[in-house]
């Protein structure tokens, strides 16, 4: 049970590359800009992949209506993720510690691995309503106005996942570094849950023969 407590104390460890690391990149494509203009999403803010990113990316929504890039005080979630994670930090080496002195079953390690799961799901559930308003919600005086060919408005939601054409942007969204650390640190979590499901059943075979 030691190696499986020992495993969980790195996995769950892992999840603070997100303080310093993005979570995720949105990056904005066109033949005027030979730079692309980005955004990295971190959990607690938006930062310009360079220096004047954000400003420009403002500049161009201003035309269609799209409100200007949120700061850290403006959105509650720039607030409460840096606490959820952290307190999923501690969660997960207190259990490895409890485990590594027998306090605790492996039960505990899956019970985390299922809660950050969920934590994560509904995070990603957030994140894309986010978008959805932000590409969506447009301001009726903005000085474009564009319909789709049916004559509804048309939409600059930025994909959650993926590449996705919107006029003459290529716009692209993939995770980047902190969110590898998370998956990295869930995977350790899920394998120190079976290293002491392996543990106890070999512990239990000992006993009985």
């Amino acid at each position: 049970m030691k190696k499986a407590s020992l495993v969980m104390i790195v996995g769950s460890a892992l999840l603070m590359g997100l303080f310093v690391f993005p979570l995720w990149n949105i990056e904005l494509g066109a033949p005027q800009y030979p730079e692309p203009l980005g955004i990295n999403i971190y959990i607690n803010g938006l930062q310009g992949q360079s220096e004047f990113d954000i400003q420009n990316i403002d500049g161009l929504n201003h035309y269609i209506g799209m409100k200007t890039l949120p700061k850290p005080e403006d959105m509650w979630e720039f607030s409460v993720f840096p606490l959820v994670i952290g307190g999923m930090v501690s969660l997960g080496v207190l259990f490895g510690v409890l485990g590594y002195f027998d306090k605790i079953s492996y039960h505990w390690f899956f019970g985390w691995f299922i809660l950050m799961t969920i934590l994560g799901v509904l995070g990603m559930y957030d994140f894309n309503a986010w978008l959805l308003d932000y590409g969506t919600n447009l301001d009726p005086k903005a000085i474009m106005k564009l319909v789709n060919p049916d004559g509804t408005p048309m939409s600059y939601k930025p994909p959650l996942l993926g590449h996705q054409k919107m006029l003459n942007f290529d716009a692209y969204s993939y995770p980047r570094l902190g969110a590898y650390f998370m998956f990295l640190g869930m995977c350790l979590t899920l394998i120190a849950g079976y290293l002491g499901w392996k543990y106890k059943k070999a512990s239990n075979l000992y006993y009985s023969t």
